[in-house]
């Protein structure tokens, strides 16, 4: 069978394109069986359909829909039984195509620089059944480029340093511009670098983009900042081309091609003649033009009076040179010195050393100012000994001072008063002598520091001191002593000749040889029966026993003087004595009890238990007079009424009464025996009624066959009321008390009377009744036809 192929021409709507026809693999015959050469005659394969590698520019602008190519199958009988299929890359988006004819066209601008190549899938179909009448292939469009983008320069605008005085030449920076265009095809991203502004200090490479210097010997101090401007072409430079520019800030870094030079030739200074050393005398400076560690210098004295006297030093900082006094400084010997100064750069650049030296001199001329000086001592301190023994008025030493000016006045001497507070010494105004006030004990004090003050006497401001030291020699003259007061025991099965106590002394003197003390029993104990002493010769004694059988009964307490003497001049003594007592003791000699056994403490009862009883009894009897007091005082009256008058009261409560078993409010007794009313008067002992008037008419029951009580109460208020009517003095109108409030929760609810004169209806009393037995008395005497007004 034949097979058709149809080639299809893409015609851009301004140049022509050639489409190539790209062939599959089963167009090539494979060779034939015992052809080794492979020289068999290519054969020809049929074909279903025919495909193509497609061409398309970029860019286009038409009003129609971009034509691409066509596909087409040798099945096509061009009846529309056969359905194209596009799938892949942009398909429906970017391309489409026409299913009856095959014809692809492209719907979008295409950017090569965004997306240079699509990869797409044909396949064709019978339209009824939907079969595929040929395989899946493969198909390509590849988008080609038009000169549509200008060179760029990503990383700009830029920053450059070149170093001054750099000879021509000097690459500075390396540029580079880039084109989006397609480098493989045309001029489109050939890029040609050239400059616009900048001449004729910088140049640029047409091809590399390299800046150089073009200028020799640029001097940063004259100018240090220059813009360059580079353009970058496309199309080879030609005309048409497109271009893009960029912007190079250039900076001359500096070098060390300046020697620093001092302002002035010659510097004036002066200092105080009193200023210490260390201070600042003045400062000088030398300019260097150039910049960072260029500028660094140091500055050094090279010749001159004043070498040994003052020093000079660099401030980092401000690059000054500082000078300072290194010597004290004294008017009257020299008053004035000269400086020779050099300041040098501290990094000189060898490459420049042609213009000259890199450093400058200059001189400093200091002069020293006369002052008023304090008096100066002929030594810094003074230090001297003193026995401790020394008379009053002993001298121990001169100090002497002296004015330094040329006036030399006259000084006089004092000792200041704090460091000598108790005036142990004295010390001559004029001479400068120091001698004793007091007796000095170098147990007390061993050494006395006082400050000596000298004052010029023309001129009291004037003042210097020194310090003095005296040491107080030590001088045997105090005793020794035991080394504290000493009691020791003697058990009672002690034997003869066994220790009792080991004595030592002490002695507040130093001597130089160290202490050695000896022992002896004193005089009138020489004989002593019961105790013997044995000097050890080592600063230590024993005390021994003599005999054996000791009695508590006999003797509790013996008293046994000890003599010590030390081995100094003269020779010091005392006399101590050491109290032994007789004790029971246990096998192993610890002592249980050293006194009489009449005196002596139970041993199962300790003192700690013997307190805790006594302590007891102590708490017992407070208790007991406190209960006696608190008693007494509840039976004192609270309110002694001179009349001793009883009657009805309102009173103000903290809390609600108790009724008919609140006993404390009135005697209820001396109700029911009037007589003995003013005999028995008493009053309510927890609260004092606060009492505002006295005396109102009281409703007195008629009780019909009431008993002895009732007669004696009914009796007793009338009698009251008979008294209350005949004093003149009482007051006519009932008593009134104000409660601050009604208590609440009570069956008989408010028994105030203070609103029933409000109503002249008579008052019902017959709910009494129903109260309780609480209320049967006052139901009785309030009850209703049973009650008349008095």
């Amino acid at each position: 069978m034949r097979t058709q192929l149809d080639l299809r021409l893409a015609v851009s709507w301004w140049v022509p394109l050639t489409l190539l026809m790209v062939l599959p693999h089963s167009f090539v015959a494979e060779p034939a069986e015992g052809d080794p050469g492979g020289s068999a005659l290519l054969q020809r394969v049929k074909r279903g359909w025919v495909w193509n590698q497609f061409f398309v520019l970029e860019e286009y602008t038409g009003l129609e829909p971009q034509y691409i190519g066509k596909l087409h199958s040798d099945m096509d009988k061009g009846d529309g039984s056969i359905r194209y299929i596009l799938t892949g890359e942009g398909a429906g988006t970017t391309f489409t195509i026409d299913d009856s004819t095959g014809d692809i066209h492209a719907i979008q601008r295409l950017d090569r620089e965004v997306k240079s190549l699509y990869v797409l899938r044909a396949q064709a179909r019978n339209r009824l059944t939907d079969m595929p009448l040929e395989p899946e292939s493969e198909l390509f469009v590849k988008i080609q480029d038009i000169n549509d983008n200008e060179p760029k320069f990503l990383d700009g605008p830029y920053q450059a340093t070149v170093p001054e005085m750099s000879k021509v030449g000097t690459p500075v920076i390396q540029l580079t511009a880039t084109d989006a265009d397609d480098p493989t095809y045309g001029n489109s991203a050939r890029v040609v670098y050239s400059i616009l502004e900048g001449q004729p200090y910088f140049s640029v490479d047409a091809k590399t983009g390299m800046v150089r210097v073009s200028l020799a010997d640029m001097d940063r101090e004259t100018r240090e900042n220059y813009t360059v401007v580079i353009q970058a072409k496309d199309m080879g430079g030609q005309l048409g081309g497109l271009a893009g520019t960029t912007t190079i800030n250039i900076t001359l870094s500096d070098v060390n091609d300046n020697a620093p030079v001092f302002e002035k030739r010659l510097y004036q200074m002066s200092v105080l003649e009193s200023a210490p050393m260390g201070s600042v005398v003045g400062r000088i400076w030398a300019k260097d033009r150039d910049v960072g560690v260029n500028a660094d210098m140091k500055y050094r004295i090279i010749d001159g009076d004043g070498r040994d006297t003052f020093d000079i030093s660099t401030d980092p900082t401000n690059r000054f040179g500082i000078i300072m006094v290194k010597k004290l400084l004294d008017f009257e010997k020299k008053p004035s010195y000269t400086l020779k100064v050099e300041g040098v750069n501290t990094h000189p650049d060898l490459t420049f050393q042609n213009p000259g030296p890199f450093k400058d001199v200059t001189i400093v001329h200091v002069s020293v100012e006369d002052v008023d000086e304090p008096p100066l001592f002929d030594s810094a301190a003074y230090y001297t000994e003193l026995p401790e023994d020394a008379e009053i008025g002993t001298v121990m030493g001169t100090v002497t001072a002296r004015d330094p000016d040329a006036a030399n006045n006259t000084v006089r001497y004092s000792i200041e008063k704090t460091s000598d507070p108790d005036k142990f010494f004295y010390i001559e105004l004029t001479s400068g002598s120091l001698m004793t006030m007091r007796s000095l004990d170098r147990e007390e004090i061993s050494w006395h520091n006082i400050t000596v003050l000298a004052m010029e006497m023309n001129n009291p401001s004037q003042i210097s001191s020194v310090s003095v030291a005296v040491k107080v020699l030590d001088v045997n003259d105090n005793p020794p002593s035991l080394t504290h007061y000493l009691e020791t025991y003697v058990c009672e099965n002690a034997k003869a000749g066994q220790l009792v106590e080991t004595v030592t002394a002490v002695d507040p003197d130093e001597p130089p040889a160290g202490q050695h003390f000896h022992y002896s029993l004193a005089p009138e104990a020489a004989n002593n029966p019961n105790f013997t002493l044995r000097d050890n010769q080592d600063n230590t004694a024993w005390i021994l026993t003599r005999r054996s059988s000791w009695s508590q009964k006999d003797q509790t307490v013996f008293y046994l003087p000890i003599l010590i003497s030390d081995d100094e001049q003269p020779v010091q003594t005392s006399t101590s004595t050491l109290t032994v007592r007789v004790c029971s003791c246990d096998h192993e000699g610890n002592a249980m009890s050293c006194n009489a056994e009449a005196y002596s403490l139970p041993t199962s009862l300790s003192r700690g238990a013997l307190i805790a009883i006594l302590a007891c009894i102590f708490v017992l009897l407070v208790m007991i007079l406190l209960m006696l007091s608190l008693r007494s005082h509840w039976k004192k009256p609270y309110l002694c009424d001179e009349e001793e008058n009883i009657h009805e009261n309102i009173v103000r409560y903290d809390d609600e009464g108790g009724g008919e078993e609140d006993t404390e409010a009135f005697d209820i007794a001396a109700m029911w025996n009037p007589r003995e009313v003013h005999h028995r008067g008493k009053t309510r002992q927890d609260m004092l009624p606060e009492i505002e008037s006295l005396s109102r008419y009281v409703p007195q029951a008629c009780v019909v066959g009431g008993g002895r009580g009732d007669g004696n109460v009914h009796g007793y208020v009338l009698a009251k009321l008979l008294e209350a009517d005949g004093d003149p003095c009482a007051p006519p109108y009932d008593s009134l008390q104000t409660y601050a409030y009604e208590g609440d929760g009570s069956i008989a609810e408010s028994l105030s009377s203070l609103q029933s004169g409000n109503s002249n209806a008579d008052h019902e009393y017959d709910y009494l009744n129903d109260w309780g037995p609480r209320f049967k008395k006052l139901a009785e005497m309030y009850a209703a036809g049973h009650c008349d007004f008095i």
